[in-house]
């Protein structure tokens, strides 16, 4: 048998977008598929409950399962540290390959790598979210030297009802903040009906439009060791940033 690769993701309990997005993502990979683990989240908002969805333990105890599954990586496929900061995803990455010995990556810290490797400074960014957890992720941003030159949200926070988004709507944002000539379009949610839009959205705007959910998967095939340029149909992100880790 030739040897698989497989991705572990880390998903929202009440997610219902990203297994589909990364199953049809990695069709054209045959020797890669993605394996998941939940953990309780419901509600993205800056409460404190809302906030303590998040710990540590839970995510580790999750990652832990897959490890049952010798993946070759793990990734938290969400964005809670648009909100949280970016240094508790790497708290979290180190927990995990400390509990497992399994490399991990996240979908944010995997669009940070991407901005440097593709030299971005000005994004536009497009979420479901509400105003303060908008903001908030804008704020994360610009501490690492990005500005945000546009950016539309829907002001929502039940984590169910953003998978049942139309598509249309989503990109009905990406055209809007287009307008402002970003260098690239962020779409910063991995319970959205998104990653489908890329390729159109890319070729009808001209811009690279990174997607958390797209991410998660070029980050996670990076850890495993995967040359991420084998991926297509899925945007610049895999065609013009498409190296191993």
């Amino acid at each position: 048998m030739s040897r698989r690769t497989l991705l572990g993701m880390l998903t929202p309990s009440s997610n219902t977008s990203l297994e589909p997005a990364c199953a049809d993502m990695l069709m054209g990979l045959p020797d890669v598929t993605a394996h998941f683990s939940r953990f309780r989240v419901t509600e993205i908002s800056l409460s404190d409950a809302a906030l303590g969805q998040f710990d540590v333990r839970p995510m580790v105890e999750a990652a832990s399962l897959l490890a049952d599954a010798r993946v070759q990586s793990i990734c938290w496929n969400g964005t809670s540290a648009g909100w949280m900061g970016l240094d508790q995803d790497r708290i979290l990455c180190a927990a995990i390959t400390e509990a497992t010995g399994i490399p991990a990556t996240t979908s944010m810290l995997a669009l940070d790598e991407a901005f440097r490797l593709s030299g971005i400074e000005r994004y536009a960014l497009v979420s479901p979210y509400l105003d303060d957890v908008q903001a908030r992720i804008i704020e994360t941003y610009a501490g690492q030297g990005l500005h945000c030159v546009a950016e539309r949200h829907l002001g929502a926070k039940e984590n169910f009802t953003f998978s049942e988004i139309a598509r249309e709507t989503i990109a009905g944002m990406v055209r809007d903040v287009a307008a402002a000539g970003p260098q690239t379009i962020v779409i910063l949610c991995t319970n959205l009906q998104s990653p489908w839009l890329i390729e159109p959205l890319e070729q009808e705007t001209g811009i690279p439009i990174y997607d958390s959910t797209a991410a998660a998967v070029w980050g996670g095939l990076r850890a495993a060791g995967v040359d991420t340029g084998r991926l297509t149909g899925w945007g610049r992100l895999f065609r013009d940033v498409g190296t191993t880790a």
